[in-house]
């Protein structure tokens, strides 16, 4: 491996990292305290229609960084391919990463944004829970492929 193609791949693999930890972090950290604010706070501060708007806006902000990270992945490893370095795993990662992100960030996303703008009783209709919970298994499986990707890259560039 050349010492370019070496810095370019740690490059890559410390962006899909901080990628996976915003991705993990937002999931595991920011939601259950937003959702969960009359628990902290001892009183109802603001209403679940609220929290989902505060929500909202971390996740517009963290589909930016999916976004990128799909054009980060299809351009790396687009390049790993045709240079002859494949393997179905990270082939199979690459494809989901890809799909899954570009699903949450251009389909989920503006489907909820556009929901939450009809107003709070729009966001308690079946439409929006489905479209919801959707999201969430989309999203899911994009942290899960990414982590595999970053797995499949780490041992390659330990070689």
């Amino acid at each position: 491996m050349s010492p370019i193609f070496r810095n370019v791949t740690m490059a890559y693999l410390i962006f899909l990292s901080a990628v996976l930890g915003a991705s993990l972090y937002a999931g595991i950290v920011v939601a259950p305290i937003t959702f969960n604010t009359e628990a902290i706070f001892g009183s109802p501060v603001l209403s679940q229609f609220q929290e989902g708007m505060i929500m909202t806006q971390n996740f517009i902000k963290l589909s930016y960084m999916v976004t990128l990270s799909v054009i980060a992945v299809v351009i790396y490893e687009g390049y790993k391919y045709k240079m002859g370095e494949r393997d179905i795993l990270t082939s199979i990662s690459f494809f989901l990463v890809v799909a899954t992100g570009l699903m949450f960030s251009y389909y989920y996303l503006p489907d909820i944004i556009l929901m939450q703008q009809a107003g709070e009783e729009m966001t308690k209709t079946q439409l929006f829970l489905d479209t919801h919970k959707g999201s969430e298994i989309d999203f899911k499986i994009y942290v899960f492929a990414l982590l595999l990707l970053l797995i499949r890259n780490f041992k390659k560039a330990l070689r």
